[in-house]
């Protein structure tokens, strides 16, 4: 009997026996025997046995059921240890340059490496923090290589007005984008910075090193290397996904304990449920943890969580397990990604305008409340509330977007062929 089945079999167990000695304990705890059935219990994978690229395999459906099965019944009494913690040596970084090269390096030299980059630091300084494997699935390499293109060329390219796009063949114009296709913006203006990827991803390639990762100890590590950074940090932008949102979490914590301040601003994409989480005690990203905490759930009800995290929460067609074209678990966590990646691109940061909302039905019938705020690099660092807005289900996927044909000549991005991390050449591969 595999791990997760013994767990399941000791539990029930358990529970029948000790029921009443911890009544007051566990009113609200989950109770499998009432609603899977001892063979239902038997067929549950074992946490190891399901990959990400599992997951990214399945329909929607199937594998948002899988997920929510496993993590209830992850849940039973206590929850699983957060006993998984990659050396950081065995952790890839890459500081990409604003010529388009890298320096590869690892998380614990990744300070020592980031200060010896002529410029780094000067202006703001992005920490994008994977939280899939990209080397194993399809969705997560598109979405991470579409954010790292769209930092590029944030800070190189000057804002004048909306971005274009080529259309999927099948794919026509909304009246939405049609709208918007001649908008501009008021001011032109030029970001400069430094981008920092922390693959955490690539040791996250099953489900049990999700759910026992120890997103504390992670998160200390990454702060103490950030501590090192040679530039104000009061510039730092954390983006992470997944189960690293959480992660992001603790780093901004451990990083007011360490030297009394706040990081600027933290963003959490498709932000992971933590099954290993601890009730005594508060654990993975909250509001607070900087001074501006966002978020945006695009499978809140698969691999996502629906509990509101930051100071703004955003639910694009409103809590739900997967967004309009995600066809599976992973491609729908990925969205988010995508959706921010499209708002860094200079002329779309508007492209994702979101009302505080308490349902897609209320959004529809034009009940928020206050005015509209952007999801995405754009968003206000004081706004708080839970905001729906209604996307599309191909690129581009904001409803303000510019309709005009893309120039692919505007802006050289590696081809869409290659891997992000192949397509750029680091310093070592030059000399």
């Amino acid at each position: 009997m595999n791990p997760l089945k013994a767990l399941c079999v000791v539990a029930l167990l358990a529970s029948a026996v000790c029921g009443n000695h911890h009544e007051h304990k566990s009113s609200n705890s989950l109770k499998p025997s009432q609603w899977l059935s001892r063979s239902q219990l038997e067929k549950i994978p074992a946490l190891d046995d399901v990959s990400i690229k599992n997951l990214e395999s399945m329909p929607l459906e199937q594998g948002a059921k899988l997920l929510k099965t496993i993590y209830h019944v992850s849940q039973i009494n206590s929850p699983l240890p957060k006993s998984y913690a990659p050396n950081p040596s065995s952790v890839p970084v890459y500081i990409v340059k604003s010529n388009g090269q890298k320096e590869s390096t690892t998380l614990d030299k990744f300070a020592e490496s980031a200060n010896q980059q002529p410029n780094f630091g000067k202006q703001e300084v992005t920490i994008f923090i994977t939280g899939l494997p990209s080397s194993s699935c399809e969705s997560v390499e598109k979405a991470n290589q579409e954010l790292v293109q769209a930092y590029m060329e944030h800070y190189n390219v000057q804002r004048q007005k909306p971005r274009s796009y080529d259309y999927d063949s099948s794919d026509k114009k909304s009246s939405s984008r049609r709208d918007y296709e001649d908008t501009e913006w008021e001011t032109p203006k030029h970001a400069s910075g430094s981008l920092v990827v922390i693959d955490l991803g690539e040791k996250l390639q099953n489900l049990k090193q999700h759910a026992m990762l120890s997103v504390s100890e992670v998160g200390a590590k990454i702060a103490r290397e950030i501590t090192k950074l040679d530039c104000r940090k009061d510039i730092i932008h954390i983006v992470a996904q997944s189960t690293a949102a959480h992660v992001a979490g603790e780093c901004g914590k451990e990083f007011k304990r360490l030297t009394g301040n706040k990081l600027y601003r933290i963003t959490a994409l498709d932000p992971a449920k933590l099954h290993s989480e601890d009730p005594e005690k508060l654990s993975g990203l909250a509001r607070g943890d900087a001074i501006f905490v966002d978020a945006i759930h695009t499978s809140a009800h698969a691999m996502g969580t629906p509990a509101r995290v930051a100071n703004a929460d955003f639910y694009p067609n409103g809590p739900s397990e997967g967004v309009p074209g995600a066809n599976n678990v992973v491609e729908a966590c990925m969205r988010a990604t995508r959706y921010f990646a499209e708002s860094v691109r200079p002329g779309n940061e508007r492209n994702f305008p979101a009302v505080e909302s308490n349902s897609l039905k209320s959004y529809k019938n034009k009940e928020g409340y206050g005015k509209p705020v952007y999801m995405g690099i754009e968003c206000d660092d004081d706004v708080e509330g839970d905001y729906i807005l209604e996307v599309d289900s191909t690129k581009p996927f904001g409803k303000r977007t510019s309709a005009k044909k893309f120039k692919s000549e505007e802006y050289a991005s590696p081809s869409s062929s290659k891997s992000w991390k192949k397509s750029y050449s680091s310093s070592s591969e030059e000399n």
